[in-house]
């Protein structure tokens, strides 16, 4: 699983990711958004239930597909934004044991550049704040697995990261009450 927010590489690096593994998926989350053709409600700043159950639909179907493909023996490498409370509630629905859970953290700067030189923005339309998603991020998200600053890696030197040292990334979830969450003590 790879998260962050809006811009921090997560579609480049997942895919790269998946790349590199001898038989790999790679799970866009964008892609399962996109294909609400009617009625989508897209999260923004001070959504409500609506938007979230939405959300956690898009968590569902992308994790019912990774499913599909882990039980034919693929990798499957899901990317979206999972950041706040809402991590638990996604982590809940993963249908295996444990993962490998990948924090993208570019620093402001970055992030915006970032969003400029892409056909989708997030930032420039007023639907968000990159200062406030990453306060989101950074101030209301357990630190699970590995936290990233690429503010400075392309995404193959994020990639190497992630690669070389697996442990560090491992989240076990299939036991009630495994998850510690460092920020509750």
């Amino acid at each position: 699983m790879i998260s962050g927010v809006p811009a921090a590489g997560k579609t480049t690096v997942g895919r790269l990711l998946a790349s590199r593994l001898p038989r790999a998926v790679c799970v866009p989350g964008d892609t399962i958004r996109a294909m609400v053709v009617s009625g989508r409600m897209d999260m923004v700043s001070g959504a409500g239930e609506a938007e979230l159950a939405q959300l956690l639909l898009r968590y569902r179907s992308a994790l019912a597909v990774a499913a599909v493909y882990l039980e034919a023996g693929f990798d499957a490498v899901v990317e979206d934004v999972i950041i706040g409370p809402v991590l638990h509630e996604f982590l809940a629905l993963v249908p295996v044991p444990e993962l490998h859970l990948v924090f993208l953290d570019p620093d402001a700067t970055a992030l915006a550049d970032r969003d400029k030189n892409r056909t989708k923005t997030a930032y420039s339309d007023e639907r968000w704040d990159v200062h406030e998603l990453r306060g989101v991020l950074r101030g209301h998200t357990s630190r699970l697995g590995l936290w990233l600053d690429s503010t400075r890696l392309t995404a193959e030197q994020t990639v190497d990261e992630i690669l070389a040292d697996p442990g560090a990334s491992l989240v076990r979830t299939g036991q009630p009450g495994a998850l510690v969450d460092p920020c509750q003590g």
